[in-house]
């Protein structure tokens, strides 16, 4: 019986062990072990994953022989970490941002080209049952040739960590910490098409975002090939009237199709196909979609795959958010 990977978790906050759990759950690889400077993290991490072996931070698991690494970290050190591990010949799963700039997505997708070593990055919403059966309706031209996309994720609620607030350590706000979602859904939806143009507006406390610091309210248009219309809208700590926000809207010539949160919900949602002012359900809760994106990696690296050339889309998304900020890859 061949062995299964041996994987390590650098970070087991609530989105690490989350994280964890999907992947022991596929049975197709092996905690083995971890690192987080919180003992009470790593109480509750031992409690999923019994015969895993608490390392000390990053060096600990480079060195505890891993075929796989799992980044849950903050945003500043994804880049940094994510190479190291693929130079030491470790696949990465690595939570949003890969990097906060085009040059760092780009660094690590070269890193896990030369290691020929799997790469991703945690887009969970691409698994919802409601995003898949939009994309088939898309795909499919159902729709319609599709020329519009609208979406929003407007947080109630702002970031617990002061990293968060440090630009140079976040790489930015509210975009980078869920536009960046938004912008991976849409390039994804059409398949990654050539990004022709972007305009923004971003916001801090209610006044034009200054230096120094990070955006908690922003807008941004673009223009993709094709003649495709794109909006997109994020925020943190609006005032809406409920926990969140968050919906993905594709308009047609034949039809449209949109996911909606359920009642303020980070986690329900609910899809449906579009004719006219008529609307039919295409998905709703419950969908336990939250863990789906890792647990495909952990089942892809299972299987033994390497470098997927898919990775370089991450390179995209990365390019898309530096055009929001104004900052040329």
């Amino acid at each position: 019986m061949t062995a299964r990977p041996r994987v390590g978790f650098l970070g087991v906050g609530w989105i690490g062990r989350s994280r964890m759990e999907a992947m022991v759950e596929t049975g197709a690889i092996e905690a083995a072990a971890f690192a987080d400077p919180s003992d009470d993290m790593a109480a509750q991490a031992r409690r999923l994953a019994p015969g895993a072996v608490r390392a000390d931070g990053l060096e600990g698991l480079l060195e505890a022989g891993l075929d796989g690494l799992v980044i849950a970290t903050p945003s500043a050190l994804h880049a940094e970490q994510s190479i190291a591990a693929l130079e030491r010949g470790m696949a990465v799963f690595c939570q949003k941002p890969l990097g906060r700039t085009a040059t760092e997505a780009r660094a690590v997708v070269e890193a896990a080209r030369s290691a020929d070593r799997l790469l991703a990055v945690d887009f969970s919403y691409r698994f919802t049952d409601g995003m898949r059966r939009i994309r088939d309706r898309v795909r499919s031209g159902e729709i319609g040739d599709v020329y519009a996309a609208d979406l929003v994720f407007h947080n109630a609620y702002g970031p617990d960590k002061a990293w968060f607030y440090d630009p140079a350590l976040s790489g930015g706000g509210c975009v980078m910490d869920l536009g960046v979602h938004l912008v991976d859904l849409a390039l994804w939806m059409f398949d990654f098409p050539k990004v022709e143009s972007v305009s923004s507006h971003l916001i801090s406390a209610g006044r034009p975002l200054a230096e120094g610091q990070v955006e908690d309210y922003a807008t941004a248009q673009a223009e993709l090939e094709g003649g495709r219309s794109l909006r997109l809208a994020c925020s943190w700590r609006l005032p809406a009237g409920r926990e969140a926000v968050i919906s993905a809207a594709f308009y047609g010539t034949a039809g449209g199709a949109a996911l909606h949160n359920v009642g303020g919900s980070f986690y329900d949602f609910t899809a449906e196909l579009y004719r006219g002012t008529s609307a039919e359900t295409l998905a709703a809760p419950p969908d336990a979609w939250g863990g789906r994106a890792a647990a495909d990696w952990a089942l892809r690296l299972g299987r033994g795959e390497r470098f997927d050339p898919e990775a370089e889309r991450l390179v995209e998304v990365a390019a898309f958010l530096d055009r929001i900020y104004g900052r040329q890859a």
